[in-house]
C-alpha cells in the first residue's frame, strides 16, 4: 500500500495469513525519517477499540512482547474471561537507534513523536474500529517503562493511563547496558512530581531486579509529594518470565481506567 495518512509507504500483513490475531505493519515514518515496524494484536470485537502501546527495552524491537512474553495470548485469555475489555495492542519498534533510543526526540529521529503521534494513527489505519479517541494507554518494560511513564507525563492530554514494568528511572541507569550513552534528561520522579496533571499511573518491579531500589525511591518520592499512583513489588528479576506474568496486571489496570473514563467517573 502506498501513501496512507502522513506515511509515504504503508504495508499491512494479509489477514488470511495472520495467526492468533497478530498483524504486522511497516510504514515510512516522517518522525523517524525511515521505515518502522509494528506488531499489533487485534481482538475479534467491534469498535471503537482503545489502543494500548507496549514499548520494549534496550536491544529489542517490535516483536518481543508477542514472541518472548506471549502478550497476545494473555490479552486473548483476559478478554475471553471478561477480565478486560477488548483493546488493540500496538507493539512498535523504538526507531532502532544504537542499543536503545530512550524514546527521546533525538537529533536524527523523533522517537517521541513516533510513539505519541504516528503509532496511534498507524494503528487506526491498519485496524478498522481502532481509535485513540476511545482511549490511549502506554506501558513498557525497562527502557520502555521509562518511556511509557515519561511520555505519559509529557502528553497527559493524549494518554489516559500508563504502566511501567521494571523501569529504569533515569537514563544514566542504562549506561552499563548500552554502547552509547543517552545522556541526561533528568530524573523521572522529578518530572512526575512537577506535572500538574498525570494519566492514571502504576508501576511495578521484581524484588531481585537491579532497578528495585530505584523503583522504591520513585515510589517514596511520589508518596511524599502526594502524587496518586499504584506501586507493586513481586518476586522475580529483570527477565521475560516476570514481564510475561505481570503484564496481565497492567492490562487489567488499563481496562479499569478505560471503563471509568467511559462511564464519566
Amino acid at each position: 500500500m502506498i501513501a496512507a495518512g502522513p506515511f509515504r509507504t504503508f504495508e499491512v500483513s494479509d489477514p488470511e495469513l495472520e495467526m492468533e490475531g497478530l498483524r504486522h505493519v511497516t510504514v515510512h515514518s516522517p518522525a523517524l525519517r525511515s521505515r518502522a515496524d509494528l506488531t499489533l494484536w487485534v481482538p475479534e470485537a467491534a469498535g471503537p477499540l482503545p489502543i494500548v502501546v507496549l514499548m520494549h527495552g534496550v536491544y529489542g524491537s517490535h516483536w518481543l512482547w508477542a514472541h518472548k512474553a506471549g502478550v497476545h495470548r494473555t490479552a486473548a485469555r483476559l478478554v475471553a474471561s471478561g477480565q478486560i475489555a477488548p483493546m488493540v495492542l500496538a507493539m512498535p519498534s523504538d526507531g532502532l537507534w544504537e542499543d536503545g533510543s530512550g524514546y527521546l526526540a533525538l537529533p536524527d529521529r523523533d522517537v517521541e513523536s513516533w510513539i505519541i503521534d504516528e503509532v496511534p494513527l498507524a494503528v487506526e489505519l491498519a485496524v478498522p474500529g481502532a481509535s485513540a479517541a476511545a482511549g490511549l494507554c502506554l506501558a513498557g518494560l525497562s527502557m520502555g517503562g521509562w518511556g511509557a511513564l515519561r511520555l505519559g507525563a509529557l502528553h497527559h492530554d493524549k494518554v489516559l493511563a500508563v504502566s511501567g514494568l521494571s523501569s529504569n528511572t533515569a537514563l544514566s541507569q542504562l549506561d552499563d547496558m548500552t554502547a552509547t550513552s543517552l545522556g541526561d534528561v533528568g530524573e523521572l520522579g522529578d518530572l512526575l512530581v512537577a506535572s500538574n496533571r498525570l494519566p492514571q499511573l502504576r508501576f511495578d518491579c521484581g524484588t531481585d531486579d537491579a532497578f528495585i531500589e530505584a523503583n522504591r525511591r520513585l515510589h517514596q518520592q511520589l508518596e511524599r509529594e502526594k502524587v496518586a499512583h499504584t506501586y507493586q513489588e513481586n518476586p522475580g528479576g529483570h527477565e521475560w518470565s516476570y514481564w510475561a506474568e505481570h503484564i496481565a496486571t497492567t492490562l487489567v489496570f488499563f481496562s479499569e481506567a478505560l471503563t471509568a473514563s467511559h462511564s464519566g467517573s
